[in-house]
């Protein structure tokens, strides 16, 4: 293979952010998450905290007294979105940080598995997109 100088000064194209989706199935957590959304709200916000993510606002609605929540927390980083199902013990998750003043991957990831774990899917489908 011919060295080739142009090829060499191109540069490398940063990852401006990571997108980690979340599709979970058959969740054996506790119901009170699926069906509360002031407990919802709380263990999202001290996910969030906890992974070192800056909360900016946030808004979490419940679909009467036995239907699901919807919540989305908006981060300096970019956003949390989640929404329950009750009564097919289903999840979707969504997290996006963008990396433009530093990488934010592993704080990402640990938002996202510390919510996983506490839903506890038995079938988990989840998908990492990188923004370029």
């Amino acid at each position: 293979m011919m060295y080739s100088p142009v090829a060499a000064m191109q540069p490398v194209k940063p990852r401006l952010g990571i997108h980690l989706i979340g599709d979970l199935y058959g969740c054996r957590g506790d119901i009170r998450y699926f069906l509360d959304r002031h407990c919802l709200r709380t263990l999202c916000l001290e996910a969030v905290r906890k992974a070192g993510l800056t909360v900016l606002g946030e808004l979490f609605h419940q679909f009467g007294e036995t239907g699901g929540v919807t919540g989305a927390v908006v981060l300096a980083e970019s956003h949390l979105a989640i929404h329950t199902w009750p009564e097919k013990r289903y999840v979707t998750l969504d997290v996006y940080v963008c990396n433009y003043s530093q990488d934010n991957r592993g704080k990402a990831q640990a938002l996202f598995d510390q919510l996983v774990a506490v839903f506890d899917p038995e079938l988990p489908r989840t998908q990492c997109v990188e923004r370029e």
